[in-house]
Parts: structure tokens; sequence; C-alpha cells
């Protein structure tokens, strides 16, 4: 199994290594990656391990445990068109479409109709929102649609999975079921409310004070884990638990910490998701079926297309709307868990369930391609012109503003600077990693967020790139210099001011693109003689 591990890892990294001098993202690296390694270690009865699949899994966990971060419960009931409305109808619409295709042209029996139409109307929410995000257009108007409507469709996953439940029982009572489920559904929902409304905020803020960057980030994944395993334990999606958890953190003051240290565990984890994804892909399968997958495929994507269009048409301008429809277009890693349960249930044709997952595979390489080109495609389907309704690639965060100022260090020359900031009329916003300065400057009003601003994705939650300067005031020569580091490699063109102790911090962050270098004992050396002079003088 350790030869397979390093292996894995060695093919993956050479092969994003060739793939990134082509702009071609990762995840296509990782899905070939897992072709390779089920071929070469004839791994194809692999993909059928529950371990495997569930190690995979948690990279999708943790993807909605960050979806969940951005979507508190009042946020997600400003998005309550885009989550309930869109995303309802085009989950109903899709399935109901496929459905009947599926019933009346093809003669499959009505209950694998039923499951076909459910997984085609789910897309890929684990490589839909990662390219969103890393490209920034989660944060426009068609990304804000996109997202609407993947939320709905992940919620949809659990009465999917409930149904194929229901559709393999042939005894039990039915409504004895669904009633034990909708227990357990609030029983997880209420419960993990409570814990968040009532433990989260007093249990960070315990770890913070630590000042230990370890058991801040083991007490996340402590929260992470802890509740997707609640969520498993109720016959829930370990999904569902891990979104819920992320509703409860965003809520408190440690959110964008919380974000930046699970990154990494999320990229990592998602990166094992979509190995497994290329060990599905047969070739032998593909082969004996070509010419009904390559049928199948393309019809499928065009009336997925059609269909999303149609529904946010009359929502926003055409062009949006197809754009949604092209980032949505896949079948999603949910339909693979769907069509393999049925499977495992005999409620599928073994041979019809395998023509499935190929093509959801498929659809999920083609994805990245289509997304990184999605503004050219939109062109040649659609040309840009002068609409009413939404403007196109509007940002819609708070965290897009431009000409800010990025206070980083909120001490007392850190509040003292935001004070002038504040006569002047301008707009800023600090980071300070401290949560008992964060609480006191909150109180008082002062925008300030709780984060390590040695990380990226920190300063980019943030928008440091659009920002008109940076002040950096922190008294940690050597966090001075990381910090320092980060910022210069992030803002090339933006106006940074930096306070050090001494000329050797100075000396130490002298060859970075830093515009402004403020040596305090220098300066206050040069102030107390002037006091001197204006004494001689009087």
């Amino acid at each position: 199994m350790l030869e397979i591990i390093i292996f894995t890892i060695l093919i993956a990294t050479l092969l994003n290594l060739f793939l990134r001098q082509f702009k071609i993202p990762t995840i296509i690296g990782y899905i070939a990656t897992g072709t390779i390694i089920a071929y070469g270690f004839d791994l194809h009865d692999a993909i059928h391990n529950e371990e495997l699949k569930e190690i995979a899994e948690f990279g999708v966990v943790f993807l909605m445990f960050t979806i969940g971060l951005e979507f508190s419960v009042k946020h997600l009931i400003r998005m309550k068109k885009e989550v309930f409305l869109y995303g309802g109808l085009q989950v109903f619409v899709t399935a109901g479409i496929f459905t009947f295709f599926a019933y009346y042209l093809f003669n499959i029996e009505l209950e694998a109709s039923i499951i076909i139409g459910a997984a085609m109307a789910l897309s890929s929410t684990a490589i839909v929102l990662k390219l969103l995000n890393e490209n920034g257009d989660i944060n426009k108007i068609y990304g804000r649609k996109v997202l609407g409507i993947l939320l709905f469709q992940d919620i949809a996953v659990i009465p999917i999975l409930l149904m194929i439940t229901l559709f393999s029982i042939k005894d039990a009572s039915v409504s004895s079921l669904l009633f034990l489920t909708f227990i357990k559904a609030v029983a997880l929902i209420v419960g993990l409310f409570m814990a968040g409304k009532y433990l989260l905020e007093p249990f960070f803020h315990e770890v913070s004070k630590t000042k230990s960057n370890e058991i801040f980030i083991s007490s996340i994944l402590l929260i992470v884990i802890g509740s997707s395993f609640l969520a498993h334990q109720l016959e829930f999606s370990y999904s569902l638990g891990a979104f819920i958890a992320g509703m409860m953190i965003s809520e408190t003051k440690y959110k964008h910490q919380v974000e930046a240290d699970l990154i990494p565990f999320r990229d990592l984890l998602l990166g094992v998701f979509f190995v497994t994804v290329g060990m599905q892909l047969d070739f032998r399968t593909i082969y004996e079926n070509i010419i009904t997958i390559s049928i199948l495929l393309p019809v499928l994507i065009v009336m997925k297309i059609a269909i999303i269009f149609a529904i946010l048409r009359f929502a926003t301008n055409k062009r949006n709307a197809l754009k949604s429809g092209l980032a949505l277009f896949q079948l999603g890693e949910f339909g693979l868990v769907i069509f393999e349960l049925s499977l495992a249930k005999g409620l599928l044709d073994p041979e019809l369930g395998q023509i499935l997952i190929i093509t959801v595979v498929i659809s999920m390489v083609l994805t990245p391609f289509v997304l990184k080109n999605i503004s050219q495609i939109a062109d040649i389907l659609h040309k840009k012109e002068e609409e009413t309704g939404d403007v196109e690639d509007i940002a819609i965060t708070g965290q897009d503003s431009v000409g800010h100022i990025v206070l980083i260090g909120f001490g007392r020359l850190g509040k003292r600077i935001s004070e002038e900031i504040q006569k002047e009329g301008l707009v800023y916003i600090a980071i300070e990693d401290d949560i008992k300065a964060v609480q006191d400057a909150q109180r008082e009003g002062f925008p300030v967020i709780f984060g390590n601003a040695t990380q990226k994705s920190i300063l980019e939650s943030v928008n440091i790139k659009n920002a008109s300067a940076v002040i950096i005031s922190l008294g940690n020569s050597q966090k001075l210099t990381h910090v320092c580091e980060v910022v210069n490699e992030l803002t090339d063109n933006v106006t940074t001011i930096v306070k050090v102790n001494h000329r050797e911090d100075r000396d130490a962050i002298s060859g970075l693109n830093l515009t402004h270098i403020i040596v305090e004992t220098e300066k206050t050396a040069a102030a107390m003689f002037k006091e001197v002079k204006n004494c001689q003088t009087s």
C-alpha cells in the first residue's frame, strides 16, 4: 500500500508540474493520476473499497465545510431566492425531464428512471466551486446563481438517498421510516446549532488564548470531523454535518482564520477524491459502449445547459444565464454515489449503471476545460451586448472593496493609526491575531477581523490586491518579516508602509518591494533631538 501511495504522489506531482505549463487545472492531473495508478497496479477493484471511498469523500466534506463558513443563517436567508427558488426549480425540472425520457423513451423501470433523473439533476460541487474560487468568479453574478443552485443540490442529496432506501425496502413501513428520518434531521440540526450558539465562541476563545497554531487547527478538525461523524451516525451524509458546522462557525469572530487554516487539508483531500474519480475510468467499458456514450454525453450536456438557461433567463441577463448553465453542465460526485448505491441494492441494471458512471466521470473531466474558457465559450454562443438586468461580472461580496486601506496589526499604534484614517474619512479594514484585541476593537466599532496575516488567504479575504495602501504595524520582528514577504508577493503596485523597531529589521526586508520603511528608533531619536533643539532656542 505504501508503494502505491508513493507512486500516486510522485505521478500527481510530476503530471501537474507538466500540465501547469499549459495552464491546465490540477484537477485533470489528479484524475489522470487515478487512471494511471488503477491500470498500473490493477486497482479497479479498489474503487469499491469502502475505506478508500470514505477518505476520498472527506475532500468533499472539507469543501462543504468551507462553503458553510461563507453562509451564516442570515446569509442563507438573503440568498433564499438563489438557493430555494432557482436551485429548487433546477433540481425538480431537470430530474422530471430526464425521468420522463428514461421511462417513456427507453422503457427503463419507473424506480430506476426516477433514480437516473435525480442523479442527472446534480452537478459537481467539488470541481465547480474549487475552480470558481480559484478564478474569483464565485463573487460574480453568475457565480452567485451557480453557488445557490449547488447548495440546493447538496441539500437534495439527502432525500434522494432516502428515496433509494425506500425503493429497496420490501417489508418495512415507509411511514415509520420517514418519521424516524425527520426526527433524526431535527435532532442533528438543532443539536449542532445549539452547540454552535452556546459552546463554540467560548471554546475558540480559550483555544486562541493559547497562541498555539497546532491546537487551533486540531480544534477545527475536531469540529469538522465530529460534526460529519454525528451526521453519518444519524444516516445522513458526512457533507451535511460539515456544512452545518461551517455555518455555525461563520457566526463567530474566528471565521477567517478557520478558513485559512483549513484550506491545506481541503485541497489535499480533494486531490485524493479526484484520484479516486480517475480510478473509475474503465476504458474497456468505454470501448464496448463507445457509440452509446458518444450519443448520451453530448445530449445530456446540451439538455442540462438548456434547462438551466431557461430557468435563469428571467432572473438575470442571457449571458449570465448561459454562463451558469455552462458551469453546471456536468454530472457530479454525488451522482456517482447514487448510481453505486443503486447498483448495490439491485435497482439499476449493471451494464446501464457502468455506462452512467463512465458518463459522469467523463463529464467531470471536461468541466475544468469549460470553466477555464467559460467567457470565450459564452462569446461564441452569445455575443456580448448591452442588456437590461444584471451587469455581468459585478462582484457581490463585501470583500470586494477597491481603494481601501489594509492595516495589519491593531495594537496601540495600529489603533492610533486607524483613528487618523477615520478622521480623513477613508475606508480601512484591520487584521489582528490577538482575539482579546479583536473583541475589544469590534465592541468599539472598529472594522477588525481575527486572523494570521502570514497566510495569503487571510490577506486575500480583505482584497489586499485592490487596496490603495497597506500599513504593517507589528512588534514581533520575526513575524513582521514573514508578513512583509507575503504582502510583497501579493501586492506589486500597492503602497506599503512598514514600521520596524531597529535598523536590523529594516535590513532584513530591504530586498522586498516595499515603498516605505519607518525605523521606530530613528524617528524617535530625531523627534527627541528636535525637542532638545527647541528647548535650547526658547
